[in-house]
């Protein structure tokens, strides 16, 4: 499973960007998908999640805002991003768990760099 973000950039208070995850590889194996962020100085986050079944999940100072969603093919997946703030700023990360081989594995894409100035 090979994953690829973009979208990122700097935008004010406010304003909205849209992040995008391509999917390639065993995607049938995929079992859940995650966008994560790590901001400068803290720990990695989870933001929002999807499951295979479509069912989501989101960090509750994202709720509301932010929106996970997929295409059909299961190809990409977005994160919309509403009323940005300030401290939404960092890097973000497209993730995927797998099950291959039978075991559950970890994918992760590189970070792509949301700032949201004030």
């Amino acid at each position: 499973v090979q994953l690829q973000a973009s979208g990122g950039g700097l935008v004010q208070a406010g304003g909205s960007l849209r992040l995008s995850c391509a999917v390639s590889g065993s995607i049938g194996s995929i079992t859940d998908m995650r966008w994560h962020r790590q901001a400068p100085g803290k720990q990695r986050e989870l933001v929002a999640s999807i499951t295979a079944g479509g069912r989501t999940n989101y960090a509750d100072s994202v709720k509301g805002r932010f929106t996970i969603s997929r295409d059909n093919a299961r190809t990409t997946v977005t994160l919309q991003m509403n009323s940005l703030k300030p401290e939404d700023t960092g890097f973000y990360y497209c993730y995927a768990a797998a099950w291959i081989s039978k075991r559950s594995r970890d994918y992760w894409g590189q970070g792509t760099l949301v700032t949201v100035s004030s």
